[in-house]
């Protein structure tokens, strides 16, 4: 996947957010009320239909079919279509026939679930005013660069529309509304508890500290197979190039599932015993699973690393030239590779920052300059090497012959201060939100134990 974050262009690795889980799917949308079973029943029997019929031409290929009835609201298969083709769209398209309608079904599911949630919101007297999911609306469709109608044609083209991801998002702040409301304030966490974890923090400063993104699956024991096959088939299609951040939005049953599966910056000790484990022998971009835990199952992305309390050199903020060419059509990996060659003994050649313009003009490059760019932020393989160069070197040529070939000259680096321990108000948030979110599973089960749901 092409990114141009900070407008220098790289080739990430594939475990990377996905297309839309970056902005589209991040955002926390209303459709019309669908009408309700007995409205349905009553107007057949207006009708006065025969019980048997038959066809004279072809079924109408946008006919809306019932799939689900969730307590009297109705979820279509044009639902389903439309939700299922964002998916796809966060996985770059990239979804076997097998795996869509595996697809299908966790989409019905998860379709269940937010229409359960809107439904005890609603109960609660909490509802998502339609101008509030406008402007989400219009957030999204302006960071893929379109007007609102511009994004709801291009959304229609692929399958989807507005309407559906108007759904997700009103799903997702009316339950979190609904969670703060009815859930958060009864959630308690002592100032023992928290001076606990201070001082536990305090002692391990200088440890590790892991960003690590979950997927959890719950299971009832004699399930317990079907939903690691489930768990290790998911592991295997984001192995293959899929966004583990759109998988957990679809799979994950954990309230984290709404920011992709992103538990944040934690320290094993603060992690489940089934977890932490496996958490300190993984490397960064590594997922691991299924692994057992009470109640079901976890998968693990091990989204970065750091060290707890202490400067890590990877916060730094760099200012970059970037110089690049552009091949022309029919160049040869040959011919590139000299292009590279020539470049690379031309930047080692630099006398700082000041001469990269001159050497740019004499291969007929363009450059790009940007500063505050974080190391992490860059690919892997350019963040050892950056952080060995002094200033006015450079890295050495990278790209393709289809991407062009470029290198980044240092033209400055602030090297960032030691972080200091989070304090009493930041502890105490984090263990509120992890108990929250434990709550919050409980409360979804519930609902699911109590509704009435009619399958079609």
């Amino acid at each position: 996947m092409e990114r141009n974050l900070t407008g220098l262009k790289w080739t990430s690795a594939p475990l990377t957010a996905g297309f839309l889980t970056c902005a589209m799917l991040l955002v926390a949308g209303s459709v019309a009320a669908q009408p309700t079973r007995e409205e349905l029943e009553s107007s057949v029997g207006a009708l006065e239909l025969p019980q048997s019929i038959t066809l004279m031409g072809k079924a109408d290929p946008n006919l809306r079919k019932a799939t689900a009835i969730v307590n009297g609201e109705v979820i279509t298969q044009t639902d389903i279509d439309q939700r299922l083709a964002l998916v796809i769209l966060a996985n770059s398209g990239k979804v076997s026939d097998e795996e869509r309608d595996r697809l299908r079904l966790q989409v019905l599911r998860n379709l269940i679930d937010e229409t359960l949630q809107i439904q005890e919101a609603a109960a609660k007297k909490i509802t998502v005013d339609p101008a509030e999911l406008d402007q989400n609306l219009a957030r999204v469709a302006n960071n893929f660069k379109y007007t609102p109608a511009g994004f709801a044609t291009y959304l229609r083209s692929q399958g989807s529309s507005p309407a559906s991801i108007r759904r997700q998002i009103q799903g997702e702040v009316a339950w979190s509304r609904l969670l703060r409301r009815e859930v958060q304030p009864f959630v308690n966490v002592s100032d023992d508890e928290v001076n606990s974890a201070m001082d536990r923090l305090k002692a391990t400063k200088g440890a590790d500290e892991y960003r690590i993104g979950e997927i959890y699956l719950s299971s009832a024991p004699e399930k317990a197979d079907q939903v690691s096959a489930r768990g290790q088939q998911i592991m295997t299609e984001i192995r293959q190039g899929g966004s583990f951040q759109a998988y957990a939005r679809q799979y994950s049953e954990a309230s984290t599932a709404a920011v992709g599966g992103d538990l944040g910056w934690v320290k094993l000790g603060l992690l489940p015993t089934e977890l932490s484990g496996v958490a300190a022998s993984m490397e960064v971009g590594q997922i691991a699973g299924p692994i057992p835990i009470p109640g079901g199952f976890s998968i693990l992305y091990l989204i970065d690393k750091r060290k707890v309390l202490t400067a890590d050199p990877r916060d730094a903020l760099l200012s970059l030239k970037q110089v690049s060419i552009e091949f022309t059509k029919g160049m040869t990996a040959e011919q590139a590779q000299q292009k590279a060659n020539e470049l690379g003994a031309a930047s080692k050649e630099l006398r700082g920052c000041g001469a990269v313009a001159d050497m740019a003009a004499k291969f007929g490059a363009a450059v790009v300059e940007n500063d505050g760019i974080r190391v992490r932020d860059l690919p892997n393989q350019l963040q050892s090497i950056l952080l060995d160069l002094q200033v006015g070197q450079s890295t050495p040529p990278f790209g393709s012959v289809e991407e062009g070939i470029r290198v980044l000259v240092l033209c400055g680096r602030d090297d960032p201060v030691e972080t200091g321990q989070p304090d009493f108000t930041q502890i105490q948030s984090q263990m509120e939100e992890e108990r929250v979110n434990k709550r919050a599973r409980t409360y979804l089960r519930d609902l699911r134990r109590d509704a009435v749901i009619d399958y079609n």
